[in-house]
């Protein structure tokens, strides 16, 4: 197997873009829960978010969410990012909290309601062109509860019309990404259910679109790491929404249900070509992100659970000797090339990790370091009567 040392230049740069809105107070469909420190302004959302970049050095990079999080100036909004060492990443459209959208935004029969949830892209990309974000991705509520409810033909040739005009406004640099849901919250049938649809609308769009692939919107049993290889072998995974699910999309720390799964999950990237700086500019080609609205564990050490834990299965995944295991798989030695994975799997990398910290600057222990630092009891004392939601 291979050695900690030999992966650990590989691990160099690993970045896990953070939401905005896991800041902020969330909950479940009956309740939002208030927690102390709840952030005021999406600049105290940012500055929660720097933290977890402080104390790991794995989340570079904020996700912002439009009208959640507009300000009027948004290029003030990247310089203050910058000044607390972060930037401003992906931006995420919403037409899922608006009356006009009850039947639908982007697939509506109704031509205006149609404009309306274009228009608003376009202000995303608006945002995108201030910011300097890579990616607008769009995740959409369209659905219907009832068979005969709606046309579904006729909702994806609107979808695809609708993405076409949003698709012509991006830049060069830019990409749509479009993110897929089996269901919530409609039921009989979801507009973009599954990674199939999502990619037939992208692929008739162009290079520049992509599928997002959230690990919590799958049916129980569903082989996501099969997913992410097939759509990098399509060349269409844009990026990773990274949380953890055991019924439903729970929202929950990414790898607290399956680490097993996270692991396998990752290996596939790796093996298939999606991690690591293999851009042009340095970056890797499929963007690693969180998903995740913490309930009841606090919100700052929740993101930073998370982002260790990728750290953590990526390391893991890395450790897998893959020409052992090629040679195993192509010879048919079933139980061979099952133990190659699962020797890489055990392995506890933790004490490697944290002497690999320690080396770059940062606490070996990030989590015990936040705990010591004040930061939380600060916020909760300045931070009084803060209602930012992530959700409403």
């Amino acid at each position: 197997m291979t050695d900690f040392a030999s992966i650990a230049p590989l691990l160099e740069g690993q970045a896990i873009e953070l939401p905005s809105w896991a800041f902020g107070n969330s909950g479940t469909r009956f309740k939002v829960f208030g927690s102390p420190g709840t952030p005021r302004t999406v600049e105290e959302k940012i500055a929660d978010a720097a933290q977890v970049h402080k104390h790991t050095g794995l989340a570079p990079s904020v996700a912002l969410h439009i009208p959640w999080d507009l300000v009027d100036d948004f290029a003030a909004l990247s310089e203050y990012a910058q000044g607390l060492g972060v930037k401003l990443g992906t931006v995420n459209s919403n037409t899922f909290q608006d009356d006009d959208y009850k039947f639908g935004g982007l697939t509506h029969a109704d031509a205006k309601i149609r404009q309306k949830a274009i228009d608003h892209h376009f202000e995303c990309i608006d945002v995108m062109n201030a910011t300097g974000s890579q990616d607008l991705k769009i995740w959409l509520a369209d659905g219907s509860n009832y068979p005969g409810q709606a046309d579904l033909r006729g909702r994806q040739d609107r979808l695809h019309d609708s993405l076409s005009k949003i698709y012509d406004r991006i830049g060069d640099e830019q990409r749509l990404v479009l993110e897929y849901k089996f269901f919530e919250p409609a039921f009989y049938h979801t507009d973009v259910p599954d990674w199939g649809t999502s990619y037939a609308q992208v692929s008739a769009l162009g290079d520049k679109a992509v599928v997002c692939l959230d690990t919590g919107h799958h049916a129980p049993g569903t082989n996501i790491e099969f997913i992410a290889m097939q759509l990098l072998r399509l060349g269409k995974l844009g990026s990773f929404d990274f949380n953890s699910r055991f019924y439903a999309d729970d929202d929950l720390i990414v790898g607290a249900a399956d680490p097993f799964q996270l692991f396998r999950i990752i290996f596939e990237v790796i093996r298939n070509g999606g991690y690591g700086p293999a851009n042009p500019d340095g970056t890797s080609p499929v963007a690693f992100m969180l998903d995740e609205c913490h309930n009841v564990e606090g919100k700052i050490p929740g993101q930073m659970r998370s982002v260790l834990n990728v750290q953590e299965m990526t390391a893991r995944a890395l450790l897998v000797d893959r020409e052992a295991l090629t040679a195993a798989q192509d010879a048919g030695e079933v139980l061979a090339a099952h133990q190659i994975l699962m020797d890489a799997f055990y392995t506890d990398v933790r004490a490697d990790l944290a002497a690999w910290r320690e080396e770059r600057g940062l606490p070996a222990d990030p989590m015990k370091a936040y705990a010591a630092s004040g930061y939380q009891e600060q916020i909760e004392a300045a931070r009084v009567g803060g209602t930012q939601m992530s959700w409403t």
